[in-house]
C-alpha cells in the first residue's frame, strides 16, 4: 500500500444515488488545490428485492455532514475538510479543525 498522507481539501461536488445493480452509494468530490480525488463508492444499502438487508447509509451520511459542519447534504459543496489518503484511495474524511475522523471501511453493513 502507498504511504498515507493527510491533506486539506474543499468539497466541490456530491452524488447520492443508486449505482449499478441497484446499490445505494454516495460520492464526495474533493479538490486539493490543483488536483482532486473522490471519496465514497461504498455500498450504503441494497435494493429492496435483495436478500441482503444491510444499510450503512445513515452512518455514512451523518458522519460526512458532521465532519463538514453542515446539517444538509446540499450544503456540503464549498466546505473544507481533511482527508487521509493514498495515491489510489481516500481512507478517511476528517474535520478541518478538530482531530475527528471517519473511516467508512470500518462500517458494518449486515
Amino acid at each position: 500500500m502507498s504511504d498515507v498522507e493527510t491533506k486539506n481539501a474543499v468539497i466541490t461536488g456530491t452524488m447520492l444515488g443508486i449505482e449499478d445493480h441497484g446499490i445505494f452509494t454516495a460520492f464526495v468530490d474533493l479538490d486539493y488545490g490543483g488536483s482532486g480525488q473522490g471519496f465514497g463508492g461504498y455500498c450504503l444499502g441494497y435494493p429492496p428485492d435483495s436478500k441482503k438487508s444491510g444499510n450503512a447509509a445513515a452512518t455514512f451520511i451523518q458522519e460526512v455532514l458532521r465532519l463538514a459542519d453542515v446539517t444538509k447534504w446540499e450544503d456540503l459543496k464549498g466546505r473544507p475538510v481533511r482527508v487521509r489518503t493514498t495515491q489510489n484511495k481516500v481512507l478517511a474524511l476528517g474535520h478541518f479543525m478538530k482531530e475527528e475522523w471517519f473511516y467508512p471501511g470500518d462500517m458494518k453493513n449486515d
